[in-house]
């Protein structure tokens, strides 16, 4: 960890949150010295954490939550985590949407910050089963509107799917697997709650990996958009395999050895955000 004291508040977190994960558990007095921050700082950040319930506080420092494969954290909860590697993430995204295609945006708080990045490509048509990503394109419609012109030219077309509302946001289960399965996309942007060889793309929600299951068939090309921390989780249920992965775009704190794994077993390119892409030999 790099000893700046300028640091931002969410940076830090980021840091220890890596840290506690990488090392099963950290104390107070050996991130005060790695970060060159109080005590009273670093007391501040795990006391965040362990609201999000990211980490849970022992004497002297903290531990990794134990998470069930079951276990869904709110949207809420989620935003504040790697708010810098999802905006790098969704820039580096928002290059592969064409202006005048039609494209899908699963939930999840990496597709709404690709929302905002996508408010600029002309002519789009975006299918979503997030509230927060249909609410990014309609405020944006509305503040344009402001004068009473009507929408600005070349804005996206939104079709929000119905369905049952989960704690992320995200409209699944029958109305929205038969609204899904009814349409066809260029692109599918798809984030995930976890990520690895073995389980391939996998969710705690049931309902949602069907729902999912029905957004990759549906896609005739899958860009998955997860930061560097969902390789190496899984969830209750698997709903595509690596092999239905396209592009796979994440950020640099992915390790070297998860990147050669990655290479190894994902038939598509790996987007890096801020490096060359790296197409796979296998």
């Amino acid at each position: 960890m790099s000893d700046n004291q300028n640091l931002l508040a969410e940076q830090r977190r980021a840091l220890i949150l890596d840290e506690v994960r990488r090392r099963g558990g950290v104390r107070v007095n050996e991130l005060t010295r790695r970060l060159n921050v109080s005590d009273m700082t670093v007391r501040r950040d795990l006391d965040a954490l362990a609201r999000l319930g990211m980490v849970e506080k022992v004497h002297g420092g903290a531990v990794p939550v134990a998470e069930a494969s079951t276990y869904e954290p709110g949207f809420e909860a989620k935003s504040g985590l790697e708010l810098s590697a999802k905006e790098d993430i969704a820039k580096a995204a928002a290059a592969m949407a064409a202006p005048g295609t039609a494209i899908a945006l699963a939930g999840g708080t990496t597709a709404f910050a690709l929302a905002q990045q996508l408010l600029e490509v002309p002519d789009l048509t975006v299918v979503t089963n997030s509230v927060r990503v249909a609410d990014v394109f309609y405020n944006a419609q509305r503040s344009a509107a402001g004068g009473g012109a009507g929408p600005r030219p070349g804005a996206a077309t939104v079709v929000l799917t119905g369905g049952v509302r989960t704690p992320s946001d995200t409209l699944v289960g029958p109305v929205a697997d038969a609204a899904v399965r009814s349409l066809h996309f260029d692109v599918l942007f798809l984030g995930v709650h976890g990520i690895s060889v073995e389980a391939g793309l996998s969710t705690p929600n049931l309902a949602e990996a069907e729902t999912n299951r029905q957004f990759v068939r549906s896609a005739r090309r899958v860009v998955v958009v997860a930061d560097h921390t969902k390789w190496g989780t899984v969830g209750l249920s698997s709903f595509a395999s690596l092999d239905a992965v396209d592009a796979l775009v994440t950020d640099p704190g992915l390790p070297e050895e998860a990147r050669a794994e990655i290479l190894e077993h994902l038939p598509g390119e790996l987007v890096v955000a801020g490096e060359a892409a790296v197409a796979a030999d296998i």
